[in-house]
């Protein structure tokens, strides 16, 4: 069986992936036997945004100058949330954008819907060719800003994170990362219903790969 590319090679070339309505849409048949939150989850007409390795890229920060402190405490959170994430997941962290599925740029996300936000993670669906092989990947942009406490932006970079590794849906509970709600104490750390909703969606199968070339045409 021929094996796939290695999981943060290079691209070389990238198209979207053409779709017709929503990108995010309910799921069937979800089952989770009780425990999490997966049945709050949204697939994609392709299948679940997931995968087994995730190559991540953020914005780097400058280390001199007026602004660089407000920069590094910003990338020092963001860090401290992709570490816990790291615990749960294998996570690769690159310098070239063209080697990730997720980018973390320190802005500020704009108004959505005439409401301000903190943090925002917007999903793609794209076919990518790495080592002379074509995939089909999500591409997730990561909004957070910096205009908050350190202690905030870790804990919108935990919950915008568990976006972008596939957990498209809120929690119903305020102690979860993915909680719909942020509460008055920032959630620094995962919950047992945040680990247990991430086991589920890494058992379920990633996105439709059967109608990709296997070679450059």
């Amino acid at each position: 069986m021929e094996l796939p590319p290695p999981a943060c090679s290079l691209a070389s070339e990238v198209r979207p992936w053409s779709s017709q309505g929503p990108l995010l849409i309910k799921a069937r048949a979800v089952s989770d036997n009780g425990v999490g939150y997966s049945r709050r989850l949204k697939t994609t007409p392709a299948g679940w945004p997931s995968r087994p390795h995730w190559c991540v890229w953020v914005e780097p920060v400058s280390a001199k100058g007026p602004g660089a402190i407000w920069e590094q405490r910003w990338h020092q959170a963001v860090q401290a949330a992709l570490s816990t994430w790291q615990d749960q997941l294998p996570i690769q962290v690159v310098s070239d954008p063209l080697r990730a599925q997720v980018l973390v740029e320190r802005r500020r996300p704009p108004r959505l819907n005439n409401r301000a936000s903190n943090g925002r993670a917007l999903l793609q669906l794209r076919e990518v060719q790495r080592e002379q092989r074509w995939q089909r990947e999500p591409l997730v942009t990561v909004l957070i800003s910096p205009g908050q406490a350190q202690t905030a932006i870790q804990a919108t970079s935990l919950h915008e994170l568990g976006h972008a590794f596939g957990l498209w849906g809120h929690s119903d509970q305020a102690g979860d990362a993915l909680a719909v709600k942020a509460g008055p104490i920032p959630v620094l750390e995962l919950s047992p219903r945040d680990r247990a909703t991430l086991r589920w969606l890494q058992e379920q199968p990633g996105l439709n790969q059967a109608d990709l070339p296997s070679t450059q045409p």
